[in-house]
């Protein structure tokens, strides 16, 4: 089984390459010549991509195949009194030289939207915005000449005080949405609402992929044995081009067990992988470690030497 490591969105090795530079509404606001402050925005967006370029190039030289991108790359993107500004305009350029660098390094790349992004929202205006966030996230992807199918991680969203009529209200409002926008979409289990089952309910009965949270799963859940969900977990996958995806990290402590800690324990790593050894031939493991790169880098030491893992490159390895 081969195993690749990503890791999320920024680095904490490369100095000055936050890829989610923002402007607040307020401070945009106060700039009196509103072309400015559109022209400002789009400094700031453009900026976001150029690090974004320089975060590949940082992958590329450490061998990391791997990688989600910040979903804040364009402030204000879908702000309420900004709808007529064209932001993808001015970003054609800056999206052309990642198209031709991941072209030339090939990488699994994919965003995780915001947590506002919620489709079994019963209010019209939160849906309405999700969708406008997830036009905006397919055309980033374009203008990176990726394919968009199953780039976009979501969870399920609220759960309104009723969990089952919280997931229909997914499957109904799932009905109004483009088929080009659900081909993006993968359903990950939270930490507080939805468990694995209830995820794979959704995922079995709309064709949509899903990204097991091994963290989340730990910290919500009607069993705890996951196991044996875990084959349903894969058929999920069984009609994307991607291998599957799950996600790791580890709680901070016991008192704080849903937060993420610097880095990931190698040991609680390596029982999830020997529980599933054999049942795929390649797994992408998302890394949600507060230190980002240098977890990856972190627990990629760990690995060596370990019996039975036979390093690859920076990133990858055999569980023989």
């Amino acid at each position: 089984m081969i195993i690749r490591l990503g890791y999320v969105a920024m680095s904490v090795e490369l100095q000055n390459a936050s890829p989610s530079q923002t402007m607040t509404f307020a401070q945009f606001s106060k700039i009196k010549d509103r072309d400015a402050a559109i022209r400002k925005l789009e400094r700031i967006a453009e900026s976001n991509l150029h690090n974004c370029l320089r975060l590949l190039k940082h992958n590329e030289a450490n061998q990391i195949h791997f990688f989600r991108l910040s979903s804040r790359l364009i402030p204000l993107a879908n702000h309420e009194e900004l709808l007529d500004w064209n932001y993808m305009k001015p970003l054609i350029e800056p999206l052309k030289e990642l198209a031709d660098h991941i072209k030339k390094h090939p990488a699994r790349i994919d965003f995780h939207p915001d947590h506002f992004v919620v489709l079994n929202s019963p209010d019209k205006e939160i849906l309405k915005n999700s969708l406008r966030t997830l036009v905006m996230h397919k055309a980033l992807l374009k203008g990176m000449e990726i394919d968009t199918e199953h780039r976009c991680v979501l969870h399920v969203g609220g759960g309104y005080d009723d969990k089952e009529k919280a997931l229909e209200l997914f499957i109904h409002n799932w009905a109004y949405i483009s088929p080009s926008i659900q081909r993006m979409i993968m359903l990950e289990n939270d930490d507080t609402t939805f468990t694995v089952k209830e995820t794979l309910y959704l995922c079995e009965k709309l064709g949509i992929p899903m990204v097991f949270d091994y963290h989340h799963h730990l910290a919500n859940h009607e069993d705890k044995n996951w196991q044996e969900d875990w084959g349903r977990v894969v058929e999920t996958w069984q009609d994307s081009r991607l291998p599957i995806k799950m996600h790791i990290s580890s709680p901070r402590s016991e008192r704080e067990f849903r937060a993420h800690a610097d880095f990931v324990d190698v040991e609680m790593f390596l029982r999830f992988l020997a529980q599933i050894k054999g049942t795929v031939p390649e797994i992408h493991c998302m890394i949600e470690a507060k230190q980002k790169d240098a977890a990856l880098f972190q627990l990629s030491r760990d690995l060596q030497g370990k019996s039975g893992i036979k390093m690859l490159d920076q990133s990858s390895f055999l569980m023989e």
